[in-house]
């Protein structure tokens, strides 16, 4: 003998499973009769287990797969046939079950040190309605909404009481809450790239230049620049607005003006952004909290836009509440190194993940 050729191979095998159960029944000698009680959750003659639920959930809130497609993999895989009724019955379950982590996840985001936040369009039943994104590093709250501003995000319930600092994309709106801010960096670079290539600003593509280059800097000094070398690229960065004024100049005065606020270039709308909100551009280079862009809350609010393109609209405003609740509860998850499936089926269990359980203590 002179040893082994090992060889592997890796497989899956789909197939049904039913479990019976038979509760005994005895009967005294007055003719009074017990039935042992069936194992928890087990409550109808006939009903779905708690893996087929969190397969369901899966494909249709994770992978975004529409109810259609979600029947034919059951019914061509499996062997089995269920209802367009019952795959909304699955959400509705974990919707349900998820209120008190949602809860969690609100006052857990309130108390983080920096959030992301954002917000998209979303079709429900063919009208344009919002929904916002509040995330960090740990934790995602999705809320749907008939509006996009002020009166959304206070019925979110997190920015009111929030007391960080905020990462977004300049709307206006994000700038009625006492935190401190920050602004993408990212949304910078597109504009300033138009400014360049379709109205030929010059400053544009020389501040352009000087954002990538204190982002490499604060990168190799750990995060975070000394005040010496900030205040050099401060200096620079308002030497570049000064003379974008002179190339992009708000406008002569009209000997008979329009009634209402004059409008401006693109281009100078971006430029006196940048003059105006200077400390939240750069807050980056001197904060090592603070991101050189909002993309962390760009990621997490991106496959609700996927979902749109590949489901259509949602049917309505609660189909989208459901699909927002649980989809932040798998983000959330993940972010804690719990995979989609796995903190399903412990949802469908009847608890929470631990991680979950142990921030509503702290809570």
């Amino acid at each position: 003998h002179v040893g082994y050729d090992v060889r592997q191979v890796i497989d899956i095998v789909i197939s049904k499973n039913v479990t019976g159960y038979r509760a005994e029944i005895v009967e005294d000698s007055k003719g009074n009769r017990f039935t042992a009680p069936f194992p928890p959750g087990v409550t109808r003659p006939v009903q779905y287990g708690r893996d087929l639920k969190a397969q369901a959930v899966y494909m249709s809130v994770q992978q975004l797969i529409p109810y259609e497609r979600i029947q034919d993999y059951f019914s061509d895989q499996c062997g089995i046939p269920i209802s367009t009724g019952s795959l909304c019955n699955f959400n509705k379950e974990g919707y349900d079950l998820l209120e008190v982590f949602e809860q969690i996840s609100r006052r857990r985001l309130t108390i983080e040190e920096l959030l992301h936040n954002d917000e998209t369009g979303i079709n429900v039943s063919g009208k344009l309605l919002w929904l916002h994104c509040a995330s960090s590093e740990r934790w995602t709250m999705y809320f749907p909404h008939e509006k996009r501003g002020l009166d959304a995000m206070k019925a979110m319930g997190i920015l009111e009481h929030f007391k960080g600092i905020s990462v977004h994309d300049h709307w206006k709106c994000y700038f009625r809450f006492p935190c401190e801010h920050a602004l993408c960096n990212a949304h910078h670079l597109r504009e300033l790239t138009r400014a360049w290539e379709q109205d030929g600003q010059k400053w544009a593509k020389k501040m352009q230049e000087l954002l990538l280059e204190i982002d490499d800097a604060t990168k190799k000094a750990g995060g975070s620049l000394t005040k010496r070398v900030a205040n050099k690229f401060r200096r620079r960065y308002r030497s570049i607005l000064r003379v974008g004024a002179g190339e992009c100049p708000a406008g002569k005065k009209d000997p008979k003006p329009k009634r209402g606020r004059k409008k401006k270039s693109k281009a100078r709308n971006l430029l006196e952004r940048l003059r105006d909100f200077e400390k939240e551009v750069l807050r980056f280079m001197t904060d090592k909290r603070v991101p050189f862009t909002n993309n962390r809350g760009e990621n997490d609010i991106r496959m609700t836009k996927v979902q749109q393109k590949i489901s259509g609209c949602f049917r309505s405003m609660d189909g989208a509440k459901i699909f927002c609740r649980i989809r932040g509860y798998l983000s959330t998850s993940r972010k804690h190194g719990v995979q989609p499936t796995e903190a399903l089926r412990i949802l469908f269990s009847g608890t929470l993940p631990q991680f979950a359980l142990d921030a509503a203590k702290m809570c």
